[in-house]
């Protein structure tokens, strides 16, 4: 965990403790019940926290971005043989939500947030090519062959190392059905392709 995720473990940490779940010690929940006295924190005040993955949206600016100019120019993905999955956050989603949140009664607690699909790079790297009206080059090559290339740039320090393939590779998939449990409903108003067809769009618009 860098220092952004660590950052966000602290801040996850400090509202469990002073505004969801009070710690045992008497310090913090005298102060909690201080704090309710003074009208800070009302008592009938909910308190969410959201763990959304990968948001995007028109004007986004981030890892999705550099495989799109990856991609617009043609350049092959070596990485086809790597069949992960991952969940992403159109801001469409994210923002019905958070209105979902605003104006139902929904209770205090922690909601991971994510479209209904989860998506391969390589469905991802199609969806792109869709948009810009491109051929998806996309080369399987042997996962073994590409694990030994990516060990021999971790001892030449070159761009394609371990650590890197890991990332490119690894699988992260969140379930939604939490939040969508609490606001009732049985999926997300924009499917995961449809968000990121609008994302890319706007990537052509601004060109």
């Amino acid at each position: 965990v860098g220092p952004y995720g660590e950052s966000k473990i602290k801040a996850e940490e400090y509202i469990k403790n002073h505004f969801m779940f009070p710690t045992a010690s008497i310090s913090e929940d005298r102060s909690l019940r201080l704090e309710k006295e003074k009208g800070r924190i009302p008592k009938n005040k909910q308190v969410y926290i959201l763990r959304p993955c990968m948001i995007h949206g028109p004007g986004n600016k981030g890892n999705l971005n550099l495989l799109y100019n990856v991609v617009k120019k043609g350049i092959p993905w070596p990485l086809g043989d790597f069949d992960n999955r991952r969940s992403f956050t159109s801001i469409d989603n994210l923002c019905y939500v958070i209105e979902g949140l605003l104006n139902q009664d929904v209770p205090t607690g922690i909601y991971h947030m994510g479209d209904d699909e989860a998506l391969s790079t390589n469905e991802l790297i199609g969806i792109m090519c869709e948009v810009m009206g491109k051929k998806p080059h996309i080369w399987k090559m042997n996962k073994r062959v590409m694990e030994g290339c990516a060990g021999l740039g971790t001892l030449m320090h070159l761009p394609l190392n371990t650590e890197r393939l890991r990332k490119l590779t690894e699988n992260y998939v969140v379930s939604n059905a939490k939040i969508k449990a609490a606001l009732g409903i049985d999926k997300l108003p924009v499917t995961a392709k449809e968000g990121l067809m609008k994302t890319i769009r706007s990537f052509e618009e601004t060109k």
